[in-house]
């Protein structure tokens, strides 16, 4: 099913320069890793590991990408863009093969409506011809090797995970996703899983300088959660809505991050505010090592 998505809007101004994303910068496929062992002497868990891609992948690049790049070269994840399915059947193989060396058995990709949904995603899910996960904007787990991936371009990715209990989960929250929690859903989920102590990181999203509303949407969303409102670079009214996401994580009790890089700023992430339709999908990937 095609993600919805909204209109287009200029990045106006002039941003920073970008800051470094802190944290492992591992060869290969993954922009970002992070493991998370099993406390020692807790209960008895496999760990965690969370990671997320980007446009230009680690070291990967798709082959026959020349200096002057097209809109879709890059590590493209997604069926839905209109971007060609061969080349992005070979980024999804070439990310399996990473994450292969990595105790992942199979991928699992989230067909996102910017809904509220949450799927439990069995350990039949393992293996790479599994099914995309149809119709949800989050998914938990606790079965080792059965990744879960959650696809944006602007939206926040929000990667869950308790270590000792050994359930992750993942949950795609752009401004809709946000407002509805769908996070605090997924965290919900993973409890009724055994996660006692939920960590989560937020991936590369758009941040609130470059994600311009209209005054009147501003003002609505405002009205319910204040400490989304903001301006852009130049005075633009819009919205910030991974700041959202944080005060709700940590208001749920989850110990919460946010990692720098903003979608529409940064040239190596996707951007539908930035580049419009064509653009593809990097992806928040979580998972309990086999």
């Amino acid at each position: 099913m095609p993600e919805p998505v909204p209109e287009p809007v200029p990045v106006r101004g002039t941003a920073p320069a970008p800051r470094k994303t802190p944290g492992a910068a591992p060869a290969g496929v993954l922009a970002w890793s992070r493991a998370l062992p099993a406390p020692a002497g807790g209960r008895a868990g496999r760990g965690a590991a969370l990671a997320h891609t980007s446009r230009a992948g680690g070291s990967w690049r798709p082959p026959g990408a020349g200096p002057v790049p097209g809109p879709y070269d890059g590590l493209d994840l997604a069926l839905h863009v209109g971007d060609d399915e061969a080349a992005v059947r070979a980024s999804r193989r070439a990310l399996a093969e990473d994450l292969a060396t990595r105790g992942a058995r199979g991928v699992r990709y989230l067909q996102q409506v910017h809904g509220a949904d949450v799927a439990l995603v069995t350990a039949d899910a393992a293996g790479d011809d599994a099914p995309d996960v149809p119709a949800v904007d989050a998914a938990v787990t606790a079965a080792p090797g059965v990744v879960l991936a959650v696809l944006v371009a602007d939206c926040v990715p929000v990667l869950l995970a308790d270590p000792a209990a050994g359930v992750v989960g993942v949950a795609h929250a752009g401004r809709r996703g946000a407002i509805a929690g769908t996070a605090l859903r997924a965290v919900e989920a993973m409890r009724e899983l055994g996660a006692r102590e939920v960590s989560a990181v937020l991936g590369p999203s758009i941040c609130g300088r470059c994600y311009e509303v209209p005054a009147a949407l501003r003002a609505q969303v405002a009205a319910q959660d204040p400490v989304m409102a903001t301006t852009t670079w130049d005075g633009a009214p819009a919205l910030d809505v991974a700041a959202l996401v944080l005060e709700q994580l940590v208001g749920a009790g989850v110990r919460a991050e946010q990692l720098p890089g903003c979608t529409a700023e940064r040239a190596d992430l996707w951007s539908y505010r930035r580049d419009g339709a064509a653009s593809g999908r990097f992806a928040g990937l979580a998972w309990v090592p086999a």
